[in-house]
C-alpha cells in the first residue's frame, strides 16, 4: 500500500462522503487552519461515530475557531538561534527540517508553521550544523518540524551524516507521528531502514520519538513498522498530550500504555495540551489530567507507566508530581536556566487551571525567603 495524501475537504468528500453541512463547516475551518491526512489513517476512522477519537485528531472542527491561545505558547522564538535551529536546554539542539507532516493534528502546538508565510524551517542546515559543532555541550539533537520522515531519504541521510561527524553528538532523535499516520513510509522504503541502521550504532543511538494518541492508532501495520525500526537499531518511544474527547479517560490511557509496552515501545512523556491558538477545546484541566493519568496507571505494569506528566512551558519542562485536596506539587524536570532543574514548587489547588501560568500563588514555606517569579 502507498497511501495517497488528502489536503482538501473536497478530496476528503470524494473519499468518504460528507454531509453538505459537515463539509461546509470543515471548509470554514480550513480557511484558517489547513487540513492534511492520507487514505490509510482515514480508513481507521469510524465515520458513523460522530465522536470517533481518530476523527477528532485529524478532521477540522468548528470549535478550533474559538478565540484565545497563542501561536507560540512555549516561546520557541526566544530560543531560536538561527532559522530552523532552537537551543533551549544546554544539552539539546533542535532542528526544524520541514513544515510538512503525515497529517496535521488539530491540536498541534506548532500549527503556526502551516499557517504563517514566515518560514521557520530551512532546507540548508549547514549553518545550524556548524552551530551544533561549536557548542560542545550539545549531546543530543532533535530533528523535528513538521515531520522529518516526510523528507526524501537522501535529504534525511545528509543531515544524519553531518551530525554523526560531530563527536559530542551522541543521540539523534527524530520526532515523528508517521508510525501512526503512515507506517508504510517506513515499510515501503528499505533504503530508509538501511540509512537509519548505518547511523544508529550501539554507542550512539537514533531514537524515534513516536506520537500515539489513542490505542486504535497502534495497528498491526504500525507494529510491523516499529519492529522494522528496532531491527535497524532505532530505539522507539512514544509520547502524547492529554486530549479532550480523545484520550481523557483512564481506560483509554491504560489500554494505550499497556499496548505500547507490550509492543516494546516505551511511554516517554504525557503532555498537558499547550494553550495554542485553536486548542482550547482539546485542553483538559491540569489537575484533572493528573488524576486521569494516576487512575490509568493502576492497571499498568512498571514498564507501562514510565511516562512523566509534563507541561512544556516557556521556562522549561514542568512535571506535576503530586496533589492533595488543597495543593499541587511540581518540579522542573528540565529548564532553560539549568540552575532551575529539579526545583520544587507548591501551589494552591486550582481545578480550573489549564496551564502553568494559571497557578498564581506559590507557597514557599520550605524556603520562606525565596520568591518564585514566572
Amino acid at each position: 500500500m502507498n497511501p495517497k495524501y488528502v489536503t482538501s475537504i473536497s478530496e476528503l468528500d470524494n473519499l468518504v462522503g460528507l454531509a453538505p453541512k459537515e463539509r461546509e463547516k470543515m471548509e470554514t475551518v480550513t480557511e484558517l487552519f489547513p487540513f492534511r491526512s492520507n487514505e490509510y489513517y482515514l480508513s481507521l476512522i469510524d465515520w458513523k461515530d460522530g465522536h470517533d477519537p481518530l476523527k477528532r485528531i485529524v478532521i477540522p472542527d468548528l470549535r478550533e475557531l474559538k478565540t484565545g491561545g497563542s501561536a507560540d505558547p512555549s516561546c520557541e522564538k526566544d530560543y531560536t538561534k538561527k532559522p530552523g535551529l532552537q537551543h533551549k536546554y544546554d544539552q539539546t539542539g533542535l532542528l526544524l527540517l520541514t513544515d510538512v507532516c503525515g497529517g496535521i493534528c488539530r491540536f498541534c502546538f506548532r500549527k503556526r508553521l502551516f499557517m504563517s508565510c514566515e518560514r521557520e524551517t530551512v532546507k540548508d542546515v549547514s549553518e545550524n550544523i556548524e552551530y551544533i559543532r561549536e557548542h560542545k555541550e550539545i549531546t543530543n539533537v532533535l530533528l523535528t518540524g513538521g515531520d522529518p520522515l516526510t523528507l526524501e531519504t537522501r535529504h534525511l541521510e545528509s543531515v544524519l551524516s553531518e551530525l554523526r561527524e560531530i563527536p559530542h553528538v551522541n543521540i539523534i532523535r527524530i520526532g515523528s507521528k508517521m508510525l501512526a499516520y503512515n507506517p508504510y513510509r517506513i515499510l515501503n522504503d528499505p533504503n530508509l531502514l538501511c540509512v537509519l541502521s548505518r547511523y544508529s550504532t550501539p554507542e550512539k543511538r537514533i531514537y524515534l520519538m513516536a506520537h500515539f494518541n489513542h490505542p486504535r492508532e497502534l495497528t498491526d501495520i504500525s507494529r510491523q513498522a516499529a519492529e522494522a525500526l528496532r531491527k535497524a537499531g532505532v530505539m522507539v518511544v512514544s509520547q502524547t498530550p492529554i486530549l479532550n474527547g480523545i484520550n481523557d479517560n483512564p481506560d483509554t490511557l491504560t489500554t494505550l500504555f499497556r499496548q505500547l509496552s507490550f509492543a516494546g515501545i516505551s511511554p516517554y512523556y504525557i503532555f498537558q495540551c499547550r494553550p495554542t491558538t485553536g486548542n482550547q477545546f482539546f485542553q483538559v484541566p491540569v489537575e484533572q489530567s493528573y488524576e486521569i493519568i494516576q487512575k490509568s496507571y493502576q492497571a499498568c505494569s512498571g514498564l507501562a507507566k514510565r511516562a512523566r506528566f509534563i507541561m512544556s512551558h516557556a521556562t522549561g519542562k514542568i512535571e506535576m508530581v503530586g496533589r492533595t485536596a488543597g495543593h499541587v506539587f511540581m518540579r522542573y524536570h528540565q529548564a532553560a536556566d539549568s540552575a532551575d532543574i529539579g526545583k520544587f514548587m507548591v501551589f494552591k489547588s486550582n481545578p480550573l487551571a489549564r496551564w502553568f501560568d494559571d497557578y498564581h500563588y506559590p507557597l514557599t514555606d520550605f524556603e520562606p525567603k525565596k520568591s518564585w517569579l514566572f
